[in-house]
């Protein structure tokens, strides 16, 4: 993953977290890094750094960006081609692409909160290729995710929409 990627990846993730769906702008990156951590970056410089024309980080700027994103300076880097940071199996390599897609999902329906939230949820899971073998036998099983809507969502007609949910 390049180091484009990750941050674009972290603006989705925190978006999430404060509660939007969507990812954050570069924008309001920039502005809750003034806001919170009384710093300063500009929205030209993540968007260069985004884009690939800045492949690196001053250590200034990786040191701020890994605070504000919570996450390990050495994460804000390009990884090299095939690179993985543990063992990985055959499966929890493939599980690894499927959470990346299902967030890239998430990222594609923002105009669609209910499934946007649903793919991020999805991705975000311990198991979620388990979590997606489950709807299939529910979808599999006779009625079980009409009578599940019901349970679960009784005052929406199965048709989640946000308005609804």
């Amino acid at each position: 993953m390049t180091l484009g990627e990750k941050l674009r990846y972290l603006r989705l993730v925190e978006g999430s977290l404060r509660g939007y769906t969507r990812e954050l702008t570069q924008q309001e990156v920039v502005r809750a890094i003034g806001k919170e951590l009384k710093q300063k970056i500009s929205q030209s410089y993540l968007s260069q750094i985004e884009s690939g024309a800045r492949p690196h980080l001053t250590n200034n700027t990786r040191m701020l960006l890994s605070k504000f994103f919570k996450v390990h300076p050495g994460y804000l880097v390009n990884d090299p081609e095939g690179f993985h940071n543990e063992l990985l199996s055959d499966v929890s390599a493939m599980e690894d692409k499927l959470d990346l897609w299902l967030v890239q999902g998430g990222e594609r329906f923002r105009n669609d909160p209910a499934v946007s939230r649903a793919l991020l949820n999805l991705a975000k899971h311990d198991d979620s290729r388990r979590c997606l073998v489950l709807m299939d036998a529910i979808l599999e099983t006779p009625e079980l995710a009409e009578k599940l809507f019901h349970v679960l969502r009784p005052h929406t007609d199965g048709n989640l929409r946000e308005s609804e949910a």
